[in-house]
């Protein structure tokens, strides 16, 4: 019912950055949040930035004051853009939004396919 597609991964070294960029396609009645996500090799997938339909933003600890989250509510887009990367950023970062639909419900949950971001020290 949506799709969603990422792009901007890459690799760059300790202190450069990166812009990620997100594009939800798809047959919705709105979206009312989106974000993202990223897993590290061998670890779980942790909340990195979240910005819902108002605009209100959330960002984990880790990443505060470094990367910025921003949505273009007209394109169903999303940015995030990354400052100041450290190795420990290092992960697949994948995009997700909540949806409402017409046939899966008010609050229906969506996930990219994932895009690699490797910083070296």
């Amino acid at each position: 019912q949506v799709q969603l597609v990422e792009s901007g991964g890459g690799l760059v070294q300790a202190g450069g950055s990166l812009r990620l960029s997100c594009a939800a396609s798809g047959r919705f009645i709105s979206i009312n949040a989106m974000g993202w996500y990223r897993q590290a090799p061998e670890k779980t997938r942790e909340l990195v930035a979240t910005i819902t339909d108002g605009g209100a933003t959330s960002y984990a600890d880790s990443v505060k004051g470094r990367f910025t989250i921003s949505r273009d509510n007209a394109k169903n887009t999303v940015s995030l853009q990354m400052n100041s990367l450290k190795p420990e950023d290092t992960a697949v970062y994948y995009c997700n939004a909540v949806a409402k639909t017409r046939f899966y419900g008010d609050r229906s949950t969506y996930w990219g396919q994932g895009t690699q971001v490797a910083v070296s020290s």
